[in-house]
């Protein structure tokens, strides 16, 4: 509905379709961009509200509201002298453009201010009235266009979408100062021969009025692409103007034309905060200790005897050195006997076997404070035998590393 009511130049026609189905097209593939896909594992912590210093940047269309043309001093008593009325006037403008720069200072609460210099540029498209009207309608020869610089002061407040980090809007105003300055701007009326020139710049208070959208970049800490609509006025302005015979040269009268100066412009942009980082990982689960492994040596022994043999002491000391390796903190040494002898024979059999083994443990380097020594006799066999049965396997020591 607002765009209705710009009295867009030419309404229908091919020129100006093509211009605003660029721009739309422009602004959905800059959303689209931002979108989330269902791929995407990223966050979009990104979306937090702006911290600190942004800065930003914006280009797009510029359309100025028709206005009235109302001219006072000499000029309205020249153009009565040549036979006119001289009720005034209206002028339209083509489509434009508009770009703009902000720096700025996000709150963290949603709350943005931000300093901008915006620049708008639009070509003079009809002029008519004054009385000069012509078989069709309109005065002829017109040219000119309307170049308008501000500087703004801007407050704008981010709003948060529950369920769409996404998209982030913002609505916001700002005031600040324009200069205006129509130039190469006139209108011929050659039936009247008469030509009526404007040209002047003016500086006025401006205001404008600001709703838009980022989309955050999950990819570039404190990188966001925005998308802006935005109305921009200033109080009227008063521009020089003459009219002189076209024929002659001559210079009928100067005065001065009050117009209005109302833009509604439509951007795409990139807006960049410093200092954003990506937030720490969480924090890893804390490890779980892997169950203990205990290592078990098996030294054996010929019957009745409790010395050790070469191949025995091989394996104690891998055992010496695998305990240095793995970092045990505690060795057990544990003496068995077969079931040939007595009970408290074999008791006595396992236990001397227990204290060499230690022993030997000891001089392959092993503190003996890490070491315990038990006896079990014929109590506790790795092969289960009738009494009186000499078995090898049950002759024996064995060390666990824990």
């Amino acid at each position: 509905m607002i765009i209705t009511s710009l009295d867009l130049p030419r309404a229908g026609t091919r020129k100006t379709a093509r211009r605003l189905g660029l721009l739309a097209a422009t602004a959905l593939a800059a959303g689209g961009v931002c979108a989330p896909s269902g791929a995407e594992a990223q966050p979009f912590w990104n979306a937090m509200p702006v911290t600190g210093l942004y800065v930003g940047a914006g280009i797009g269309a510029n359309w100025v509201q028709k206005t009235d043309l109302e001219q006072s001093g000499s000029l309205t008593a020249a153009l009565r002298t040549a036979g006119f009325p001289a009720p005034g006037g209206k002028a339209s403008f083509d489509i434009g453009i508009v770009g703009l720069g902000s720096l700025g200072w996000g709150f963290g609460n949603g709350l943005r201010a931000e300093a901008e210099l915006n620049y708008r540029w639009n070509n003079v498209d009809r002029v008519t009235g004054f009385g000069l009207l012509g078989a069709t309608g309109r005065l002829a020869g017109v040219g000119g266009e309307q170049q308008t610089l501000g500087l703004m002061f801007n407050l704008l407040y981010d709003f948060q979408v529950p369920g769409a980090p996404w998209v982030v809007p913002y609505l916001g105003g700002g005031i600040g100062m324009a200069w205006t300055r129509w130039s190469s701007t006139e209108v011929r009326s050659i039936p009247a021969d008469l030509r009526i020139h404007f040209g002047d710049t003016q500086y006025n208070f401006a205001y404008q009025a600001i709703a838009g959208a980022a989309f955050p970049i999950g990819s570039v800490p404190g990188l966001a692409v925005t998308t802006e609509f935005r109305y921009f006025g200033t109080l009227q302005n008063k521009f020089d103007a003459s009219v002189t015979r076209i024929s002659t040269g001559q210079t009928l009268g100067r005065g001065s034309v009050e117009a209005d100066s109302n833009n509604w412009s439509l951007l795409v942009g990139v807006r960049y905060n410093f200092g954003r980082v990506p937030p720490p990982p969480p924090p890893a689960p804390p490890a779980v200790a892997a169950p203990e492994v205990a290592r078990t040596y098996l030294v054996f022994f010929d019957w009745d005897r409790a010395d050790l043999t070469d191949r025995a002491r091989q394996i104690i000391a891998d055992a010496a050195q695998a305990s240095r390796r793995v970092q045990t903190t505690r060795i057990e040494v544990a003496g068995h006997a077969d079931r040939s002898g007595s009970a408290q024979y074999n008791q006595r059999l396992s236990q001397r076997r227990a204290d060499n083994v230690a022993a030997e443990l000891v001089r392959n380097g092993v503190p003996r404070n890490e070491i315990v020594v038990s006896a079990y006799g014929e109590t506790r066999p790795l092969v289960p035998t009738a009494d009186g049965v000499r078995e090898p396997q049950n002759r024996r020591v064995e060390i666990v590393l824990r």
